[in-house]
């Protein structure tokens, strides 16, 4: 069967080339009916936009977009500094756009798109229950940066750049169990939570099996809801209420170095001492984790490198350059710190 081509499917919908076009692009001038039409024959047909049909009448800027889910977070600040340089070296604009915890950021990514006529966009965190279809449907080319979707959804069209976090909190959660530990807590994202902590969580359980340990529902506890997520408030707050609840544990894994902080003063304050009494085990990787005192064990990221390669990716799909591998997924290091001890 030949493949379909634009004039197909504007034959098969009964609209101009040019419709189709806007359709694909997102163009904001387009009956929302009809663009749902023309997406829905696009996707039951495999359709692939070739480049002068993705290029027709286009006429954004030459902006890029960073999507941000944890702005607060310091593991992004390095990453910033690095695609504000390389992407003005390549006079493209940088836009910074944070996502509130409770927004959709692709929501939030199609609007922006509309409005500031996008070249591309980079999303740092977020959801990984992602379906190709949600991504094809921007159409602007991006990168899933730091996080990647789940298998189940993964297809060779999904670009991303990231870390096996399901792996790397695995091998953290194993360091802790040779160490002896056998009454690990955990600090997660709430129950919803559909981004990084789902992976997390699920190494953090697969390392407990390995040592024979069964997951304690009372040491699994969760960041509040009216707190931003993965801040040191966040992990203070969720650490004294698990110490004024007399739970017995002796180490604690909190999925990211800044909550880990915030549960260190916590024990601190409460009298016990990191890691006499507790170990303590972040992930990420910020500079801040080493000079804190005791310096954390953790999961270092490499986010310098993987805030280039995400900006390559991305230029080289803006430009239509051949993109050698569209999927990468980046080696961590665990670092082995004095907020945790042998038992």
């Amino acid at each position: 069967m030949a493949e379909l081509t634009i004039k197909d499917v504007a034959r098969i919908c009964g609209v101009g080339v040019s419709t189709v076009s806007r359709a694909i692009n997102n163009h904001p001038d387009i009956n929302p009916e009809t663009k749902e039409k023309i997406m829905r024959v696009i996707e039951e047909n495999h359709y692939i936009p070739n480049n002068s049909a993705r290029n027709l009448k286009r006429t954004e800027s030459n902006t890029i977009a960073i999507m941000i889910k944890g702005i607060d977070n310091p593991f992004f600040l390095a990453m910033f500094k690095i695609f504000e340089q390389e992407l003005g070296q390549q006079d493209y604009t940088f836009l910074l756009q944070r996502v509130q915890q409770e927004e959709d950021e692709l929501a939030v990514a199609r609007e922006l798109t509309k409005e500031k006529r996008l070249k591309g966009i980079i999303f740092l965190g977020g959801r990984v229950d992602r379906e190709p279809k949600e991504l094809r449907e921007l159409g602007i080319p991006y990168v899933l940066c730091t996080f990647a979707p789940e298998k189940s959804m993964l297809t060779p069209q999904v670009n991303y750049i990231s870390i096996d976090d399901e792996e790397e909190s695995y091998r953290i959660v194993d360091y802790l169990c040779e160490l002896g530990h056998k009454k690990i807590a955990i600090i997660r994202p709430l129950y919803s939570d559909r981004g990084i902590g789902r992976s997390r969580y699920n190494g953090y359980v697969r390392a407990l099996k390995k040592h024979g340990i069964e997951v304690d529902p009372g040491l699994v506890l969760y960041m509040k809801d009216d707190i931003e997520a993965f801040t040191p408030a966040n992990g203070y707050a969720v650490t004294r209420e698990l110490l004024e609840s007399g739970r017995d544990f002796t180490a604690l894994f909190t999925m990211s170095d800044t909550t880990a902080i915030g549960a260190c003063k916590a024990i601190l304050e409460a009298g016990k001492r990191v890691p006499d009494d507790y170990s303590v085990a972040g992930f990420d990787g910020i500079d801040m984790a080493n000079y804190y005192h005791p310096s954390l064990t953790t999961i270092c990221q490499p986010k310098e490198e993987m805030a280039r390669a995400s900006i390559k990716m991305l230029l080289d799909l803006i430009e239509d350059r051949p993109v050698r591998q569209n999927q990468q997924i980046f080696a961590a290091e665990l670092l082995v710190g004095e907020s945790t001890k042998q038992i």
